[in-house]
């Protein structure tokens, strides 16, 4: 399977036919396992997984474990991260709340301020995976574009959360319930 991932990374077609044959029972396995516990369309998730492993094989080291594991394990994550975000689109559209009024600018003010007292004592980096997350990525997709492990941005968001509780804690009048 090694030479053949080789072959299909340096662009030789038959080798893509080839592997791509090898994948498919799992990869078709796969997405019909999550379409039928998520209840999504198991060809959405299907063409999610194969995006995942011809996007992946570029990076694939063929020297470490098992490749073909490792595109498998891409097409998963892809799969699970487009039923996030098939769940978060429909969850705000389905919610059917009126936008907020434009005249009542009060609200974003006191949004902007209390971003700007939370985001203050951030690091860098950690300014960053937070702006990246209000934007609706997934752990994973940070990870990838600071190229680091989720792992990695777990312990941030760890921080991020941290700081927030000190702030709020400081916000606290003396003997509020918390």
């Amino acid at each position: 399977m090694k030479t053949l991932i080789a072959k299909a990374q340096q662009g030789d077609e038959s080798a893509r036919r080839e592997l791509a044959a090898r994948l498919r029972p799992r990869l078709v396995s796969m997405a019909r396992h999550y379409a039928r516990c998520w209840r999504e369309d198991h060809e959405d998730l299907l063409g999610e997984g194969w995006f995942a492993v011809f996007t992946a094989l570029a990076e694939t080291d063929i020297e470490v474990g098992q490749p073909e594991h490792f595109l498998l394990k891409r097409a998963r994550w892809r799969m699970l991260d487009y039923i996030k975000w098939v769940r978060r689109r429909r969850a705000g559209r389905d919610q059917g709340l009126p936008p907020p009024p434009e005249a009542d600018i009060a609200p974003r003010v006191l949004h902007a301020a209390v971003m700007a007292q939370a985001t203050e004592g951030l690091s860098g980096t950690q300014q960053v995976v937070l702006d990246r997350l209000l934007a609706g990525e997934t752990w994973r997709e940070v990870a990838a574009a600071l190229g680091c492990s989720s792992a990695n941005i777990a312990y941030h968001v760890r921080q991020i959360r941290q700081r927030c509780e000190h702030l709020v804690e400081g916000a606290a009048p003396a003997g509020a319930i918390r």
